[in-house]
């Protein structure tokens, strides 16, 4: 089973680079985050037709995220966190493909720090929190996959000194992403990469992308079952380098039918 996570940068306008990718790579999940689109205008159709099918969580001009699911429909399980009523930023949506419960999260990327941006982004990683305790406690096969705004570790950045003052690389969201990897969460990147895990952003500021000055921001976190299981974890960083493309890389996971013999190292025994 391959479950892949995408920040598109706006489905519409990047629809051909979708269906590209999903035809070259044939994944059997996908979340997507940052779709751009409200609910009545994302692209279930065109989708369908490439043998998708879909849910989501829309939202005008903004964020927005989606699960597609090969040849099966994804059954919702959540759309939205609970905690903060007000809250009408689409960021999470939750559902269940093939035996396993697919968590799709878009965390707000808090910038400028200090401020309510930032405020709102260390909330919403509680919110966050609180869902994946619930979740792992359950027992169940789970995937949190999406694009977490959240630079772990030094490793994980080109030049670290130069992001000391980004919401993506303080000290409080590195610890809050820790936090929640020690409830039991792995890192699967990390895992399989134990010494360099590739990148999986890259602006398109400043020729980033072909001088390799990227960030990982985009994870998948497996529950312990599922670790036990993992055979491969990848960036299709090619797919950074087509025209008119996001400025994220996907990034995917392949598991195995049962467990594999590896050795992992959890995202929460690593310093931030």
């Amino acid at each position: 089973m391959v479950i892949a996570s995408f920040n598109i940068n706006g489905v519409r306008g990047r629809l051909e680079v979708l269906l590209r990718w999903l035809e070259t790579r044939r994944p059997d999940v996908v979340c997507l985050q940052e779709l751009k689109a409200p609910q009545t205008a994302f692209p279930r159709a065109a989708l369908e037709a490439a043998g998708y099918g879909s849910v989501w969580l829309g939202q005008k001009s903004w964020n927005g995220v989606a699960i597609l699911a090969r040849d099966a429909e994804p059954i919702v399980t959540l759309r939205g966190l609970p905690g903060e009523q007000e809250d009408a930023q689409s960021r999470y949506i939750e559902a269940a493909v093939n035996g396993v419960l697919i968590g799709c999260p878009y965390l707000p990327n808090g910038n400028p720090w200090p401020g309510p941006r930032f405020d709102y982004k260390m909330r919403w990683f509680e919110r966050l929190s609180a869902r994946a305790r619930v979740l792992i406690d359950t027992g169940a096969p789970v995937v949190l996959a999406g694009d977490f705004n959240v630079i772990p570790t030094d490793e994980d950045v080109y030049s670290p000194e130069r992001w000391t003052d980004d919401a993506l690389f303080r000290i409080e969201a590195r610890e809050a992403f820790a936090r929640l990897c020690a409830q039991g969460w792995t890192d699967a990147l990390r895992a399989v990469h134990p010494d360099e895990a590739p990148y999986t952003y890259w602006s398109y500021l400043r020729n980033r992308y072909a001088r390799d000055h990227g960030l990982r921001i985009d994870h998948l976190l497996l529950s312990p079952d599922l670790a036990r299981r993992l055979k491969r974890a990848e960036v299709d960083r090619n797919v950074r380098g087509w025209e008119r493309t996001s400025d994220h890389a996907p990034v995917w996971i392949e598991l195995a039918d049962r467990a594999v013999r590896r050795r992992t190292k959890p995202a929460s025994a690593r310093a931030v």
